[in-house]
């Protein structure tokens, strides 16, 4: 569930109705339909239109959801959503919205022994994982939660928050001396 008042979700569902209505057509595929869900929740609510998309697009593999989120162009949020809470929340004092989106930060290692390293400090089992492109997982390394996306066997995207990310940083550093 996303948080989206009755009163958005009813204006959504009412476009997409006169959007089909407009085409005059008795018989509408339903490959129309989501088509017109999807983008509409694109502008609507991202999070829920990668949700959405996943489901209608029927992803099998986590490279699938990877290739589509990649392909998300950034420019395209014009932030009508977070203008709105602002409007509806802040400036009327009943609380206060943060943007968390730079809440990660980017890792991206290389080097042949890069899974040996992340075997000395998670209970995660690389060794199927290592040899699959573009596979995505979340797990524990020095105890701190991250997500590795296996870009290949040598080079690796690794997810961590950025409150933990100096910690980690000095962990692979020490680990990586020891092999």
């Amino acid at each position: 569930k996303r948080p989206i008042d009755t009163e958005t979700a009813e204006k959504f569902i009412s476009k997409i109705s006169r959007s089909l209505e407009e085409l005059g057509q008795s018989e509408i595929s339903s490959n129309t339909i989501g088509t017109m869900v999807m983008e509409g929740l694109k502008e609507l609510d991202p999070v829920a239109y990668v949700r959405f998309a996943s489901v209608y697009r029927n992803f099998r593999e986590e490279k699938d959801f990877v290739q589509f989120v990649d392909k998300i162009d950034e420019n395209d949020n014009n932030y009508e959503i977070e203008n709105s809470l602002t409007d509806n929340i802040v400036k009327t004092n009943l609380g206060a919205v943060t943007d968390v989106t730079d809440q990660f930060v980017l890792l991206k290692l290389s080097g042949d022994k890069i899974y040996e390293l992340f075997s000395t400090g998670s209970p995660f089992n690389f060794n199927d994982f290592q040899h699959k492109n573009g596979a995505v997982t979340q797990t524990l390394l020095a105890k701190i939660d991250v997500i590795i996306h296996n870009i290949d066997k040598k080079n690796v995207n690794l997810f961590v928050r950025r409150s933990f990310s100096e910690h980690l940083f000095s962990w692979i550093n020490d680990s990586a001396s020891r092999l």
